[in-house]
């Protein structure tokens, strides 16, 4: 089994992100969109780097905790709890060459945790009916699942 860690999102456990999104992700796949050609561009590696402060650096701004996700010593994707009223909404994403092995879980087991330290009453989480696996881990997590079109609405009660 792979040794997985989540490291508090800093400065330095930033820039090993940036690398991993660089090497391994669809810029669509782990920020919000933004204008000019696609892929991972000085302005999106940027844009990259704000979000991240902005959302979690930032003690002016900030409204999540975020991780970046170690496996076997290397960073390979970011999990996020934000906190929405008396849940915690996650996020996860995890690089191409790591999905399938069974990483997800253990991230989603952490995030549990740290739900349930924190005081969270509910979790939640949104995917989309095409991500399969997502939806696998949340149900195996025992997450309720509701579809909306193509979106779908995990809430697990703590």
């Amino acid at each position: 089994m792979t040794d997985v860690h989540l490291t508090p999102l800093d400065e330095e456990s930033l820039a090993r992100l940036l690398d991993a999104a660089v090497a391994d992700a669809d810029p669509l796949e782990v920020m919000p969109p933004i204008e000019g050609p696609p892929g991972w561009t000085a302005e999106r590696r940027d844009a990259f780097l704000a979000f991240h402060r902005r959302r979690s650096l930032d003690p002016a701004t900030a409204v999540e905790t975020t991780w970046v996700i170690d496996a076997d010593g290397r960073a390979v994707g970011a999990a996020r709890l934000e906190p929405a009223g008396d849940a915690v909404e996650a996020g996860i994403w995890l690089g191409r060459s790591v999905r399938g092995q069974g990483l997800g879980r253990q991230v989603a087991a952490a995030l549990l945790d740290a739900a349930r330290t924190g005081g969270a009453a509910r979790f939640v989480a949104s995917t989309t009916t095409g991500n399969a696996a997502a939806r696998r881990l949340l149900a195996n997590a025992g997450a309720d699942l509701t579809v909306h079109g193509g979106d779908v609405d995990a809430t697990l009660d703590l």
